[in-house]
């Protein structure tokens, strides 16, 4: 609806999609260095409230231009929320529970994906676009300040970096308990599992951003439709996190990791070939599967190789690695869509992606001790 109102091609609507995603995505390395010194408490302010308020003035959005802008702010004001809310859990529960608890934490994120486009549709249908803007994120921008109060009530704050000038406020009772964390940051680990994981998702969020077009243009499904098709993948991978954080706890992250990635290969070649709205949407349930799968899969297993007074910086940078690729990939993404058409550029993403996987988990299997 936003295409057609303001006449965008597809090129256009995929820098309209990255304005959010590239700014986002630079904003999580400072928030992240910043949410390791001031706590989560502030960050999970700006993250929920500060977002949906900006989120309020698109509403009044009257061009491209202004549209690009406020997505911008917005991607600003909330980098922080992912690596300070991620590091607080991490530090609140033992380690042989870490990813069951970060998964029960995407179901968060994922049900907002969820809800939202089955709530906006209408919304936009009736009264237009913006009007889903302006009526949402109103009890966003209240459930933000609610948060604020009651982190601040139950005193849950984070340590920050008092752990590198000898403070006792660094250990929690929890790690006193445990004592898991590593020492130091555990390079040669995490980076080559850090690719995999950013390679996968960017993948499958640069192609899921098209798929309304996708639907509509290319399959003939109407626009109201494409809209509630948005919230199959999130609906059917919201209760998978969980399992996802189940299973890593049970056999590893590692493997957990592998056979998703993989999958995602298959499932983005499998879209090229979908013959229409059906097929698309059962395409898309398994695509949830393997997205809500990773996410706490990669969590906890960066959590699980960085020392806690480091976890929210380097969650940081792999926030900003997530957020930053599939931005700057979008409109490619978009440019491949108007030149050679929404099957081949499917088809060219799963090679792509299967000759990375490919190659990266070879020095995965080189560090496996």
């Amino acid at each position: 609806m936003i295409r057609t109102d303001l006449g965008l091609s597809y090129t256009k609507a995929g820098w309209m999609m990255s304005a959010f995603s590239i700014t986002y995505g630079i904003s999580q390395l400072p928030a992240g260095w910043l949410a390791d010194r001031v706590g989560p408490r502030w960050m999970v302010l700006l993250g929920v409230t500060g977002v949906a308020l900006t989120g309020f003035f698109i509403g009044f959005s009257s061009s491209f231009v202004t549209l690009v802008i406020f997505l911008a702010v917005s991607a600003i004001i909330g980098g922080g929320y992912h690596p300070a809310s991620t590091a607080a859990i991490s530090l609140s529960v033992p380690s042989e529970y870490r990813g069951r608890a970060l998964g029960i934490h995407t179901i968060g994120g994922g049900s907002s994906f969820w809800m939202v486009p089955l709530l906006a549709a209408p919304i936009a249908v009736a009264w237009g676009w913006r009007n889903s803007f302006l009526t949402l994120t109103i009890p966003i921008i209240i459930l933000g300040i609610v948060l604020f109060i009651l982190i601040g009530k139950h005193g849950q704050t984070y340590s920050g970096d008092s752990h590198e000038a000898g403070g006792e406020a660094a250990t929690t009772e929890v790690e006193k308990k445990t004592m898991t964390a590593p020492a130091h940051i555990r390079w040669r680990q995490i980076v080559p599992f850090v690719i995999i994981s950013v390679v996968t998702g960017t993948m499958i969020e640069s192609i899921s951003a098209y798929l309304s077009l996708y639907a509509v243009d290319s399959l003939g499904i109407s626009e109201a439709t494409a809209a509630r098709l948005m919230a199959v993948s999130p609906g059917a991978g919201l209760l998978v996190a969980p399992f996802g954080g189940y299973l890593s706890d049970r056999f590893g992250s590692v493997p957990v990791l592998m056979t998703v990635s993989f999958l995602a290969v298959i499932l983005i070649y499998l879209l090229s070939v979908a013959p229409g709205a059906i097929a698309l949407a059962a395409i898309m349930i398994v695509i949830g599967f393997v997205t809500f799968m990773r996410m706490p899969t990669s969590e906890s297993y960066i959590a699980g190789n960085t020392p806690p007074h480091r976890r929210a910086t380097i969650l940081g940078l792999y926030f900003f690695a997530g957020m930053e690729a599939p931005g700057l990939l979008v409109p490619v993404i978009g440019i491949l869509s108007d030149r050679v058409g929404f099957n081949s550029t499917f088809t060219i993403t799963a090679v792509a992606t299967g000759a990375i996987l490919v190659v990266t988990s070879l020095f995965i299997w080189r560090n496996r001790t």
